[in-house]
């Protein structure tokens, strides 16, 4: 930095220190209009405190997933006047917390000790690659963070149950991928009717932006809501009918590759035997279903494909 000038002033690799940036990725950022060409002076280039502030802004938004592309836009929106403000405030709000739940800790010796005090090293592996917990570098003991603890009490009472750790780890990451599709089709469904008015330009107006964040807040609680009423009208529908078919004096167990009977409701077959007849109503279900298995597996592959910005 220098001592002569009332502002502060940064050679490169003074710049990349300051920012946590590397000097190959400032140069980068340069070369793709991310940040402004420094000051020559002589035969050095210089830096300023603008420059400092760019590179932590993009890097704030790169936390919160932009591409650089998109950043980009956003950067020159705000070089020509059109402000950022509001668009930093719509990327808070969805970027902050969708639910009321508040992260806890736990130690290693608290956590063997609610899944029955003998240490699994595979499953706590498999905690941490699912996000369910965080570890916590630096301490004396070992610790983590638990984004969820409504998540880890639920498998700690499914292990208690008799339920091997294995198989909950499973299904969690199983539920995640429907969880996922479901998630994906609410923003779907809320950004054709709500938020398209909001999104007309690229970036939007500060005054749209601001808008469409009280819009994100009002709307945040809804797909929870709904959720949770029709999982409760789903469990109630099939718990029924699960203790029913258990309950049955004389029910045939099927061997696993053996068809098995599915109940489906009474207008979901009217509406299938109006289209392909009464005689391929069966041929039609397992059709549709093969067909949305095989989606949901293309998905899950396509998803799991990083993007290159």
């Amino acid at each position: 930095m220098s001592e002569q000038s009332a502002q502060p002033e940064y050679r490169i690799e003074d710049l990349a220190h300051h920012s946590g940036a590397t000097v190959r990725t400032i140069r980068a950022y340069q070369d793709r209009g991310l940040l402004p060409r420094p000051e020559r002076r002589g035969r050095s280039n210089v830096y300023g405190d603008a420059h400092l502030a760019r590179l932590r802004q993009i890097a704030d938004l790169l936390d919160r997933g932009y591409t650089l592309a998109s950043i980009k836009e956003l950067l020159e929106a705000w070089d020509t006047g059109r402000g950022l403000g509001g668009v930093l405030g719509l990327v808070a709000e969805v970027h902050g917390p969708w639910t009321d739940e508040e992260a806890d800790r736990i130690s290693r010796a608290e956590l063997d000790a609610r899944f029955g005090g003998t240490p699994d090293e595979d499953a706590i592996r498999e905690a941490v690659a699912l996000g369910v917990l965080e570890p916590l570098p630096g301490r004396e003991t070992e610790e983590y963070l638990v984004p969820s603890p409504q998540e880890l009490a639920v498998a700690a009472e499914l292990y208690a149950a008799g339920v091997p750790l294995a198989a909950i780890t499973g299904h969690l990451r199983e539920l995640r991928d429907q969880v996922e599709h479901i998630a994906s089709r609410f923003l779907e469904f809320t950004t054709e009717y709500v938020f398209a008015r909001y999104l007309e330009h690229r970036p939007p107006t500060d005054a749209d932006a601001a808008e469409a964040a009280t819009m994100v807040r009002r709307l945040r609680p809804l797909a929870q809501q709904t959720v949770d009423a029709e999982l409760a009208r789903a469990m109630r529908l099939l718990a029924t009918r699960h203790l029913q078919i258990h309950l049955a004096p004389d029910v045939h167990h099927a061997k696993d590759d053996e068809p098995r009977p599915v109940a489906l409701p009474a207008g979901t077959v009217r509406a299938v035997q109006s289209l392909v007849g009464p005689d391929q109503v069966a041929a039609f279900v397992a059709a549709a279903t093969e067909r949305e298995l095989h989606k949901r597996t293309l998905d899950t592959l396509t998803s799991s494909v990083p993007i290159v910005d």
